[in-house]
C-alpha cells in the first residue's frame, strides 16, 4: 500500500522517471498555467505603476525635445497595456521561476533541491539587471543615435507611441532573458545536460554566437552599441562556467555513496 501510495505522487514519479511523454506535457502544462497565474497577478499590480513606467520611458525623447504621437484611437490604450504587462512579467518574475524550478527539480538529487531559493533569487535579480541595463545604458544610447541621425538628415521625426514602446519593450526583455544566462548554465550542467569543460572548450564559439546575436538584435550600425550587447553576454558565459564549475564539484562532494549490497 505504501508503495502504491508513493508511485501516485507526479513529483516523484518524474523523480524516478516513471512518467511516460504525455505525463510530462501535462506536468509542463500544469507549470505553464500557474505562471500565467502569478503573471495575472502581476498585472494587477502593474496597473498602479504602468503610468510613471511609461515617463520613464519617454525620457529619452523628452530629452531631446521630441513628442510620442498616436495615430488611431485604440493605438494609446493598447501600448498601455503592452507595457503594463511587460512590468506583469518582471514583476511576478520569482513567481515564474519558481515554476520553472518545481519541474526541473525532481531531475535533480534531494540534497540539490535546497538550490531553490538562490535560483528564484539569483535569478529574478539578474533579469531585473538586465532590463535595468536595457533602460539605462542601451535604449538612451540607440534613441539618442537614431533620432539624431534623422535630424542631421534634415527630417523631422513623427514617433508613435506603439512604435517607441516596441523597441523599447524589445530591449528590456531581451536584455532580461540573456542576463539569465548564467542560471541557465548551472542549472543545465546540474542535470547533465552540458558540462563546465565543454563550455570552456567551446568559448571562441560563444564569443562569435553572442557577436552574432548583439549584431542581430542592436538596432544601430555602429561597433560600440553592439559590444554594450555581446560585452555582457560574454562576460555572463564566463560566470556560468565559473557557476557550474562550482555547482557540479558540490554536487560530486555531497552526492549519496553508491549503495552496498546487503551481506548475508
Amino acid at each position: 500500500m505504501t508503495d502504491e501510495q508513493a508511485a501516485s505522487d507526479p513529483e516523484q514519479e518524474r523523480a524516478l522517471g516513471k512518467m511516460s511523454f504525455m505525463e510530462h506535457l501535462g506536468e509542463l502544462r500544469t507549470r505553464i498555467v500557474w505562471a500565467l497565474g502569478s503573471a495575472a497577478v502581476g498585472l494587477v499590480i502593474a496597473f498602479f505603476v504602468t503610468d510613471p513606467a511609461m515617463r520613464f520611458i519617454s525620457r529619452p525623447l523628452a530629452k531631446m525635445h521630441t513628442e510620442l504621437v498616436f495615430t488611431s484611437p485604440t493605438e494609446a490604450f493598447w501600448t498601455w497595456m503592452k507595457v503594463a504587462m511587460v512590468l506583469a512579467i518582471f514583476i511576478s518574475m520569482p513567481a515564474i521561476l519558481y515554476q520553472v524550478w518545481k519541474f526541473v527539480s525532481p531531475g535533480l538529487h534531494a540534497h540539490e533541491k535546497k538550490y531553490a531559493a538562490p535560483f528564484i533569487i539569483v535569478g529574478s535579480l539578474l533579469f531585473l539587471i538586465g532590463g535595468a541595463f536595457a533602460m539605462l545604458v542601451i535604449i538612451p544610447y540607440a534613441s539618442n543615435f537614431l533620432v539624431t541621425f534623422g535630424q542631421e538628415k534634415g527630417w523631422k521625426p513623427m514617433i508613435t507611441v506603439a512604435n517607441y514602446t516596441d523597441f523599447v519593450i524589445k530591449f528590456a526583455l531581451a536584455f532580461g532573458i540573456v542576463f539569465e544566462l548564467p542560471v541557465v548554465i548551472t542549472v543545465l550542467a546540474l542535470i547533465g545536460v552540458v558540462t563546465p569543460q565543454f563550455l570552456a572548450k567551446n568559448r571562441k564559439y560563444a564569443i562569435l554566437i553572442n557577436f552574432i546575436i548583439a549584431a542581430v538584435l542592436t538596432p544601430t550600425p555602429d561597433m560600440i552599441n553592439q559590444t554594450l550587447m555581446a560585452g555582457p553576454l560574454c562576460i555572463l558565459y564566463e560566470v556560468g562556467i565559473i557557476c557550474a564549475r562550482l555547482a557540479v564539484r558540490k554536487r560530486k562532494a555531497q552526492a549519496p555513496p553508491p549503495e552496498t549490497a546487503a551481506t548475508s
